[in-house]
């Protein structure tokens, strides 16, 4: 990402896929209800996880949780690119990667698609 979000919730929501401890994983989601609860400035109750992640590790599925707590909680490193972020198991390194997307359009981008 060009921008450094000054918290792991903000990078989250422009994330399309993650960087887990050197792993890729685009499946990951965020508690859409705990997150309302905590942006309206009501926290949730509980330790539900906010940040789920899910990839391949060779045939192995690797599973990953982290509270809403653990992620406010997370620091940027800038010389990683990456945020420090404490679970369960330890600590974790993410970094948070947008898509770069494109259509198969040959007009320039100021040019109309409109038909001939």
């Amino acid at each position: 990402m060009n921008s450094t979000p000054h918290d792991l919730i903000s990078a989250l929501s422009g994330a399309d896929m993650l960087e887990i401890d050197k792993l890729h994983a685009w499946q990951f989601s965020l508690n859409a209800e705990q997150l309302a609860q905590h942006l309206a400035g009501n926290p949730p109750a509980g330790d539900a996880p906010l940040l789920s992640i899910e990839c391949m590790d060779g045939r192995a599925l690797r599973k990953w949780h982290f509270s809403l707590a653990q992620v406010i909680a997370a620091r940027f490193d800038g010389e990683a690119d990456a945020w420090n972020i404490n679970g369960t198991a330890g600590p974790h390194l993410i970094k948070c990667f947008a898509a770069v997307s494109g259509d198969n359009s040959d007009l320039p981008d100021d040019a109309s698609n409109d038909a001939e």
